[in-house]
């Protein structure tokens, strides 16, 4: 899920920030849960299948590697029977078929939207049918994003498919989230698991996200459009305010603001070429990455 060098340069949780801006801006006093602790040897391989398995398990709708672990460990033991090691292989893990008849945790677009229905839709319409279909629960979210935002942040993702952001919380400081962004060429899809920094410092990789964003891609060529949804899971410490605020977020940092058509100024280019520069430095593990740098773009959001 999350390589070494990237999380490198954070500061410690009992850090305190005092964060620059003028009364109307948010300020976070502190961050917490921001110290990260190192990957052990012993998890190279595991690192090195993570996304694989990650998806795997939203494929058959385990939700986590954790869960994918307990229901192969069975056939887990069958394959590796006088081996004097009790951890599971990731190499046999990632290798055992899925079984008949689960269902994908990720629907493909089609088993959601009869799609030759909604390819003559025009776009008021085909948004309508959509935030309708998710109206009925708090914990979901959805937008329709047209295509060229949408590229532009997939193609930051490629390049960086890891990034922390801080959730802002009155009184209590910036509490920070990792994201993980995985690609499914057989769904058309793309999704961001967001997991709170906390949990995977406790639990690395058994850490389960808190939320998770799908961007539905069937619709991209013919009609310029992307359809997303995403999920808050409850009891998972996270409101769906905070998941909002950690969607915009993304897309502000992955370059998804910057494509209105319209021409930047000089001061919100160099915003968004501040964002860009972040992002890289994160991914790369160059110091010049800070937690203070993150907090004051992140609260010119707000």
């Amino acid at each position: 899920m999350i390589r070494t060098p990237a999380l490198r340069h954070l500061a410690t949780s009992s850090a305190r920030f005092a964060v620059r801006g003028t009364a109307q801006q948010r300020r976070w006093a502190k961050v917490l849960d921001v110290r990260f602790v190192a990957t052990q040897p012993s998890q190279v391989v595991l690192e090195k299948y993570r996304e694989k398995l990650s998806q795997k398990a939203l494929q058959e709708g385990h939700g986590s590697i954790e869960n994918l672990k307990a229901a192969y460990a069975d056939k887990i033991q069958e394959l590796r029977k006088g081996d004097a090691v009790d951890a599971p292989s990731i190499q046999e893990l990632s290798a055992i078929p899925q079984p008949e008849g689960t269902p994908p945790a990720i629907k493909p677009l089609g088993d959601i939207l009869d799609l030759e229905k909604v390819a003559d839709l025009p776009e008021k319409e085909l948004t309508a049918i959509w935030r309708l279909r998710h109206a009925s629960s708090p914990q979901t979210l959805c937008a329709v994003i047209p295509a060229p935002t949408y590229q532009a942040m997939e193609s930051l993702a490629r390049d960086s498919p890891f990034f922390v952001l801080p959730v802002p919380h009155e009184s209590q400081g910036a509490e920070m989230h990792f994201l993980q962004w995985t690609f499914d060429a057989a769904s058309k899809t793309s999704t961001v698991l967001f997991t709170q920094l906390v949990e995977y410092k406790t639990r690395g990789e058994f850490a389960q996200p808190h939320t998770t964003v799908t961007h539905h891609l069937d619709l991209i060529a013919d009609k310029g459009l992307v359809l997303m949804q995403g999920q808050v899971m409850e009891g998972r410490g996270v409101q769906p305010d905070h998941a909002k605020w950690l969607v915009m977020c993304l897309q502000r940092f992955y370059g998804g603001w910057e494509q209105k058509g319209d021409e930047l100024d000089g001061q919100r280019k160099e915003r968004a070429e501040e964002r860009k520069r972040l992002l890289e430095w994160f991914t790369n593990g160059d110091p010049r990455f800070s937690v203070e740098k993150l907090l004051e773009e992140a609260e010119r959001l707000g």
